[in-house]
């Protein structure tokens, strides 16, 4: 009795192997679109100094120049 559903279990077992192989990358994708709207979003308004990108800019350099100075002090 068994021998007689083993090719259908088999039969099903690699077509969801299939649909998975092809899901692999589907979030690599997604990540993609969504970074590179983001990115867009705020690359749109950088013709001023006063722009969302530009803000973070400045954040994140004054942010590093802290650190550093911070690692400078003698201990």
């Amino acid at each position: 009795m068994t021998s007689i559903y083993l090719p259908l279990v088999r039969k099903k077992i690699r077509r969801n192997h299939f649909q998975l192989r092809l899901q692999r990358g589907q979030s690599s994708v997604e990540y993609v679109i969504v970074c590179s709207a983001l990115a867009f979003a705020l690359g749109v308004g950088m013709i001023d100094d006063n722009s969302v990108l530009w803000q973070l800019i400045n954040a994140f350099k004054l942010a590093y120049q802290k650190f550093s100075f911070a690692l400078s002090l003698p201990t």
